[in-house]
């Protein structure tokens, strides 16, 4: 299986995208976007999220190389600026900050497009996470089918928890939501700090 697909990449890539881009705490946000919506358009605001999302994700992973190359950035530099990032968003899942969003004052504004799909579905975390494991891919297929994979994976992931966020947000309750987002929040951070950490000893690495 390996030789197809890195299960451990995969493993990685996904949990990693999954506490950033977290589906359990999205469900009160995109319930409250859209609950002047029905069945059919909240339905298609799901679809249409997770479209946008995924584009931004895909065009970070394809173009992201180029940009760094361009602007003369190191993967040291874009991990110890990656684990930041995700420090600051982990920091908004611990203190309950990213449930209450802001909906858009202009009610022409498709709230599929703006907040939901980006910035809170595909924000910087979940971006620079992105580019962060295309960064450490190998060239070899295993490794891009991994990340495709988990990518698609979270996605998939995201959608159904949309789709069927009536459900679950029964299931859960609000304790319950809250709950899952702490978690996800302090996983989060700990995975910022191992960036941190890996991009504080290459650049050691480096001088010596």
């Amino acid at each position: 299986m390996n030789d197809i697909m890195d299960l451990r990449l995969f493993t990685e890539v996904f949990i990693t995208l999954f506490v950033i881009m977290d589906p359990p705490g999205t469900v009160p946000i995109f319930l409250g976007l859209t609950s002047a919506m029905g069945a059919k358009q909240r339905n298609q605001a799901a679809r249409t999220a997770i479209l946008v999302a995924f584009g931004v994700i895909v065009s970070f992973a394809v173009f992201g190389q180029q940009i760094l190359n361009y602007m003369g950035i190191s993967l040291p530099a874009l991990k110890a600026s990656g684990g930041l990032l995700l420090l600051l968003v982990a920091m908004e899942l611990l203190t309950g900050k990213m449930e209450e969003p802001t909906p858009s004052g202009n009610k022409g504004v498709n709230v599929a497009l703006v907040p939901l799909g980006t910035p809170l579905l595909a924000g910087p975390g979940a971006i620079v996470a992105t580019m962060v494991f295309v960064q450490r891919a190998d060239g070899s297929a295993a490794d891009w089918v991994a990340i495709a994979a988990g990518v698609v994976a979270v996605h998939l992931t995201l959608f159904l928890a949309m789709r069927f966020a009536n459900v679950i947000h029964r299931v859960l309750g609000d304790s319950g939501t809250i709950l899952v987002t702490r978690i996800a929040g302090l996983l989060l951070a700990a995975i910022a700090v191992q960036l941190v950490a890996d991009a504080v000893t290459a650049f050691v690495q480096m001088a010596s």
